[in-house]
């Protein structure tokens, strides 16, 4: 079985559920850096992800075979208990939400990791994908699939979990 791969990225600097201009600049700056082509491109949904999706791949200047897919499957259904978690919590990885809520933690780090295991399963052997969604769903997806805890991810930035067989590896993305 030839390796999959897919990155998640955090939306990068917005103002309320739009990007800031030093947002779609930052954006549009990644997206020149970012090597290869991807099978699919997805959003959380939110207009800031789905914003800096169109601004990613007008800075990569390359077409996507799949197209762009909104999946709203990457943005929490209980985004209000994660604020009122961020709020309580004494920093901002995923131990110190786990200490004020850790059923919001372990629940919806099954369903956020469901959700990326489902886009390892569309894709084809030795494809990609790029998600762009939010902190920190995104990192409460990659432990819900692979069991790791990665550091909270800055605007833009995000990690790469490539699938080798049953095993997966993360990687973080600058």
């Amino acid at each position: 079985m030839v390796s999959k791969v897919v990155e998640l990225r955090r939306h990068t600097d917005a103002e309320g559920d739009v990007l800031t201009a030093s947002g779609v600049r930052v954006a549009v700056e990644i997206g020149r850096s970012i090597e290869g082509d991807f099978d699919l491109l997805i959003s959380s949904g939110a207009q800031r992800a789905t914003q800096t999706l169109a601004c990613l791949l007008a800075g990569m200047g390359r077409t996507v075979a799949g197209g762009v897919a909104v999946n709203p499957r990457f943005r929490s259904a209980v985004e209000e208990r994660w604020f009122e978690a961020a709020r309580r919590a004494d920093g901002k990885d995923l131990e110190a939400f786990r200490r004020v809520d850790p059923d919001l933690v372990e629940k919806e780090s099954v369903v956020l990791g469901t959700a990326l295991r489902s886009v390892f399963e569309s894709l084809p052997d030795g494809g990609r994908a790029l998600v762009v969604g939010h902190s920190p769903t995104t990192e409460a997806a990659v432990l819900g699939l692979t069991g790791e805890l990665v550091a909270p991810i800055d605007k833009g930035a995000g990690v790469r979990v490539t699938e080798d067989g049953a095993r997966y590896r993360v990687d973080p993305l600058t």
